[in-house]
């Protein structure tokens, strides 16, 4: 019989050996655990004291200013005392703040709006604190920064309350984009010469009363809220001021492929372009592209102040009404008369934080608004008795764009939730959820949104740089459109239902042939890129159509409005009248007018209409 001793030896040492390892191991991974924790403490401490150096160098830039202005006031007191004993007449100085034009008619806001307003404001005298996705935003903070300038990843929608790419860059009217180059009357960057000259004075903003002379009724109408016309139940006729439908052009239809680049009408001197090629009203220039022949003249109507930042501008569907989007009020303007109709404003949300209103739409027959706000919740509002129709929840994120389909019987949103969703107007009730969950950056957010003109199709943009087309009826992905090298900000269909238009933070603007998803494409067509247009300056943040598809328009946050001519993407004009980004732009479907809203706290109504013969 063979002993057993050996064995249990053999047994006990390899258990023992095991031990030794795992208390080996063991030790090792104790001794990471300290290390990680080591590095994490140093990365913190690193985060803490580069956030403590972007916030010093805030300070000290928003002291800077205040000197400077000081500064400015100083020189501007002694020129007046130079003037006032026979010198030279005193101009103002571009540092110095204006004092705003107030715009008649305005309805005030209720004293609770204006405490919250205060509570918005920045910590820059007169700068508008921006909401989230469409923020102002201090110098330090990078296109894709989190709050207090920190890094966001690529890719990731913004929260409420943090900056966006068409953010604020620097105080308004003093410097050009990025807010760095000093800049003329019109905006744009000086030349050596004209900073030694010195910058000419400028010019006041055009208001309602110094542009077209409003009605005589509306001086009837001071004191109270004006009635609503017919679309808006209740009001008057808009008046006899018309624009005729713009008749069919005379350019060439040349198919443009590729890139283009030719358009960079935002590096143009307007000291040295000819009279003939331009435009110039109180507080605003229109530079006409000169490869092309002039067929537009552009002219403001009217300003719209706001004591917020302008999110979203949108017309309503006969024309007669522009509803704009701000801190936590939403408003309706007469288009013919420039006046507040009413405003709209839900008394039961939360009145301790900014509430910015990120898109307004108005419903085909006029009597809705449903508006979309950082709260995640969309509000429709019965237009005629101001009050709230529904509300609908289910989204995670702020609401960043609504539309309806033609029919007027579904509501269209994207949200920063990753989805867009179907609304039944008269229930209220989610219909048909679209969800990005393809592969790409976990938190593409969804920009906008759009119904094709038939409503079969459902176009997105996102931020992980693509755009998405969605088949109504079932619900089916049907192709995902890629191209652009940053975030899709803002996409539009073609009226005839053939293309889509795209504009991105790469600066570019594209046009998609949608192939077999077009209203007459046949089976075997594919998406395709028939050009990328380049001109714009700094981010592309909205695009619309004109109503007969001859003309679309973009708004940047270089702080200019660009017209595209489709039919040859060659940029036919480029206006500057904001001072901060244009947030968002849109035309009327019934008259030759567009509106801008931007981060300066001002909506503009604009008229363009074809010249006769072509300059």
């Amino acid at each position: 019989m063979v002993p057993s001793a050996p064995l249990s030896s053999r047994v006990t040492e390899l258990l023992e050996g095991l031990r030794a390892e795992y208390d080996a191991l063991n030790q090792e991974a104790s001794n990471m655990r300290l290390f990680k924790d080591e590095y994490e403490q140093r990365i913190n401490s690193q985060i803490s004291e580069i956030q403590a150096v972007q916030q010093n160098l805030y300070e000290l830039e928003r002291a800077h200013h205040k000197i400077r202005q000081q500064y400015e006031e100083e020189i501007m007191r002694l020129r007046r005392e130079l003037e006032a004993r026979g010198g030279p007449v005193a101009t103002p100085s571009p540092f110095l703040q204006q004092p705003p034009q107030q715009q008649p008619h305005q309805v005030p806001l209720p004293p609770q709006h204006q405490q919250q307003v205060a509570m918005s404001q920045p910590h820059s005298a007169g700068m508008p604190h921006g909401p989230g996705m469409y923020s102002g935003m201090p110098p330090t903070s990078g296109p894709h920064g989190g709050p207090n300038g920190s890094g966001m990843l690529h890719g990731q929608p913004p929260m409420a309350g943090e900056p966006h790419p068409g953010a604020y860059m620097g105080p308004p009217g003093q410097y050009g984009p990025g807010g760095a180059v000093p800049v003329n009357p019109h905006g744009q960057p000086m030349t050596p010469q004209q900073q030694a000259a010195g910058i000419k004075d400028r010019k006041p903003v055009m208001t309602p009363s110094q542009g077209l002379p409003p009605p005589s009724h509306q001086q009837q109408q001071q004191g109270g809220l004006p009635p609503m016309s017919q679309g808006l139940p209740g009001s008057s006729q808009m008046g006899n001021r018309q624009t005729p439908t713009q008749p069919p052009r005379s350019v060439a239809m040349v198919p443009a492929r590729g890139v283009v680049t030719d358009n960079q009408l935002a590096d143009m001197d307007l000291e040295m372009v000819p009279a003939n090629m331009k435009r110039e009203g109180a507080d605003w220039f229109v530079i006409y592209n000169p490869k092309v022949p002039r067929l537009l003249n552009i002219e403001n109507l009217f300003t719209l102040e706001h004591n917020s930042v302008v999110c979203c501008v949108k017309f309503s569907n006969d024309g007669k009404y522009l509803a704009t989007g701000c801190n936590r009020v939403t408003q309706i303007w007469n288009v013919a008369t420039g006046a507040n109709e009413c405003m709209l404003a839900d008394k039961t949300a939360t009145k301790d934080i900014d509430l910015y209103i990120r898109a307004v739409c108005f419903s085909p027959d006029g009597k809705y608004l449903v508006t979309g706000a950082e709260d995640k919740q969309i509000r429709v509002w019965d237009i005629q008795k101001r009050t709230i129709q529904h509300v609908l929840t289910g989204h995670d994120q702020d609401i960043y764009s609504l539309d309806f389909s033609p029919d007027g019987s579904t509501i269209l949103s994207g949200s920063g939730d990753r989805t867009v969703r179907l609304w039944n107007l008269e229930s209220g009730k989610e219909v048909c959820k679209f969800t990005i969950d393809d592969m790409g950056p976990r938190d593409a957010g969804v920009t906008s949104v759009a119904f094709s003109p038939n409503g079969k199709l459902v176009a997105a943009s996102s931020l992980d740089k693509m755009i998405r087309l969605w088949e109504v009826s079932s619900g089916n992905l049907l192709e995902r459109i890629d191209g652009h090298k940053d975030s899709v900000y803002a996409v539009a269909f073609s009226p005839d239902g053939q293309s889509l238009l795209s504009g991105s933070l790469d600066k570019t603007l594209r046009i998609w042939d949608l192939g077999r998803f077009g209203s007459s494409g046949r089976s075997s067509d594919r998406v395709t890129a028939r050009s990328t247009l380049v001109g714009h300056k700094d981010f592309v943040l909205s695009v619309a159509y004109s109503p007969d598809g001859n003309w679309f328009v973009s708004g940047s946050k270089d702080r200019g409005v660009q017209f595209w001519d489709p039919r040859t993407s060659q940029t036919q004009c480029m206006l500057q009248g904001h001072k901060n980004s244009v947030i968002s732009v849109a035309l009327s479907p019934t008259q030759m007018y567009f509106a801008t809203g931007s981060g300066d706290c001002r909506a503009r109504i604009w008229s363009y209409e074809t010249l006769p013969t072509p300059m």
